[in-house]
């Protein structure tokens, strides 16, 4: 018969494993920012999968170059995250958001987090030229917008910086459609476009749901420094700067042009609504959650309507 007290240490030993497991798993989540990858993966995605539209190649014939291509994307930016994450260990602390991450609550050592994330993007940037260079390229100059010119020069010093880490999150759409025509159209240049424009609303939005930790950590966001109704017109400027983008995306047929204008419109009127409102924080939210929708569907729909099949 088994003696209890061991039982009840081997029992206790599981339930502890376990906790650590998840801590881990919990931590590197944290470190790599998996929201933010995913939702760049989608508009990497979107750039392959319209690059072998627009000059006829087959999927099946770039499938190992589509699975390159999406985990040199993963890790670049996964890199780039726990870099952003290092250097930021000083503010994480004072955020509710980010007061959770390992660089803040110690259970990484700091120069293990550095040497991971310049190891991850080194990894990213190795596979990604398994692609082509141009790709690399790409996701070299994303790396470096978002590490050096955001997070260890603009982000603590000018309100500017939203727009510089907007170039950042442009390019994976670039990525991908480089990695099979390395020449790239308008077509993608569209992408960047609709990316780069798109970010500004949507992380103004958040800065103004954020403003009192922004303001706490010292960190300028728009909303900080200027208050919230400069804030909602830029949002507005920005939002209707979206709407002449999708006619260049015409050839993707009417389905697609009626669901980008539903979407750009519906969301210039959100954002007029605003100066109506008297909830500024409800108002930033209902435009936070819109941006988040207005990008799915968008990128999503380009792929639906370019299906090998009658749309």
């Amino acid at each position: 018969m088994d003696n209890p007290r061991t039982v009840e240490s081997a029992s206790t030993e599981m339930i502890q494993t376990k906790t650590n497991d998840h801590s881990l798993l919990a931590d590197i989540k944290s470190l790599i920012k998996v929201g933010i990858i995913n939702s760049n993966l989608i508009t990497t995605f979107a750039g392959f999968w319209l690059a072998l539209h627009y000059t006829g190649t087959l999927f099946f014939d770039q499938w190992v170059t589509f699975l390159l291509t999406m985990l040199g994307t993963a890790f670049v930016i996964a890199g780039g995250c726990i870099l952003n994450n290092w250097y930021d260990r000083d503010i994480d602390p004072i955020m509710s958001r980010t007061n959770n991450r390992p660089t803040v609550t110690g259970t990484m050592s700091l120069s293990f987090i550095k040497t991971l994330g310049i190891s991850v993007s080194i990894l990213g940037f190795v596979t990604l030229l398994l692609t082509t260079w141009q790709a690399a390229l790409w996701g070299a100059f994303g790396w470096f917008v978002y590490v050096v010119l955001y997070t260890m020069w603009t982000k603590r010093k000018y309100t500017i910086n939203t727009v510089v880490g907007s170039f950042s999150g442009a390019v994976p759409p670039l990525i991908g459609w480089a990695a099979v025509d390395p020449g790239l159209q308008l077509e993608a240049l569209i992408l960047f476009l609709i990316m780069f424009i798109w970010q500004t609303p949507h992380f103004l939005a958040l800065a103004m749901k954020k403003k009192d930790e922004y303001k706490a950590a010292g960190i300028p966001m728009l909303p900080v420094v200027h208050g919230f109704e400069m804030t909602k017109r830029q949002i507005v400027v920005y939002v209707a700067c979206l709407l002449p983008l999708p006619i260049y995306l015409a050839s993707l047929g009417t389905v697609f042009l009626i669901t980008a204008y539903v979407l750009s419109i519906g969301w210039l009127a959100l954002g007029i609504a605003g100066f109506f409102m008297k909830d500024d924080y409800k108002w930033a939210t209902w435009m936070f959650i819109f941006s988040l929708n207005y990008l799915t569907i968008m990128f999503f729909m380009m792929v639906i309507v370019t299906l090998p099949f009658p749309f």
